[in-house]
């Protein structure tokens, strides 16, 4: 089905940490109207099975298709490992989806070829192996070290970062053998993003920290511009569902915009 370049953008996440993609696509491309899904009440991801990830994600893209979403972004790297290739022949010719490993994986190749590499994230994403089977298919002698943190998007969803409880946990897990003498470090986890000033904070510049919120956007745009889905209107629209109100997930979202951002409940399941 051809959609119309006014059509909205979906993204989805967990809870907050998809916020971090949502403001890089609205900072790149702030003429494109979008539709935010936080799972609130199934959060976080990084420790549920792979099939309730993907029916957690067949649920939110019934969601997101029936708003019209021209493009699905599943603005998390559990989602992303666990459901990207289910979603994609769910979805076929309805949306497009674009995942947040494949932007940063060639990103990876394209930069650090020869490099020691490490990687945070999720026990669901660490266990997949998934950016190890595709930076090793770039061919680049890139060396991936990985080191699952479950403690971080708890913590960064109940907002505990940017104090003495966040810098101990932070540094508990960067202090790892694992992680030695990399050159450079892979947020794979949306939340992340939010703890990266503590986590250059531990490197003091001498590692490169990277996330995939304007890897993704950027990659977003390219698809757009190639497939003439631009929106050129000034008049955008940008919708927030949760499924279980919060008011720390409200109070974050309008901490990322700089606004007041009304929630709507939808819960996946009646």
């Amino acid at each position: 089905m051809k959609k119309e370049p006014s059509a909205p953008i979906g993204v989805f996440d967990s809870g907050i940490g998809g916020l971090t993609v949502a403001q890089a696509i609205r900072q790149l491309l702030p003429q494109e109207n979008m539709i935010y899904f936080g799972d609130t009440a199934h959060l976080p991801y990084g420790d549920k099975s792979e099939a309730a990830i993907q029916a957690y994600s067949i649920k939110i893209a019934d969601v997101l298709l029936r708003k019209g979403c021209k493009v699905i972004v599943i603005a998390c790297n559990s989602a992303s490992s666990a459901a990207y290739e289910l979603l994609k022949e769910y979805v076929r010719k309805d949306a497009h989806i674009v995942n947040v490993i494949d932007p940063m994986v060639e990103f990876i190749t394209r930069h650090y070829a020869g490099k020691k590499v490490g990687l945070i994230g999720t026990k669901r994403t660490v266990q997949s192996g998934i950016y190890t089977h595709k930076i090793n298919e770039g061919n680049q002698n890139i060396s991936l070290q990985s080191l699952a943190t479950p403690l971080l998007a708890p913590m960064i969803e109940e907002g505990f970062f940017n104090n003495q409880i966040s810098h101990e946990i932070i540094a508990q897990y960067l202090d790892d053998p694992v992680l030695k003498n990399i050159d450079a470090l892979v947020l794979a986890c949306t939340h992340y993003p939010l703890i990266r000033k503590e986590i250059n904070l531990f490197f003091d510049g001498r590692v490169d920290v990277l996330d995939s919120a304007n890897v993704v956007a950027t990659a977003l745009q390219d698809y757009l511009t190639e497939n003439n889905l631009l929106n050129k209107s000034t008049q955008t629209k940008h919708h927030f569902f949760v499924s279980d109100y919060t008011e720390a997930f409200e109070a974050s979202t309008g901490l990322f915009f700089n606004e007041i951002v009304p929630l709507e409940r939808h819960a996946l399941w009646n």
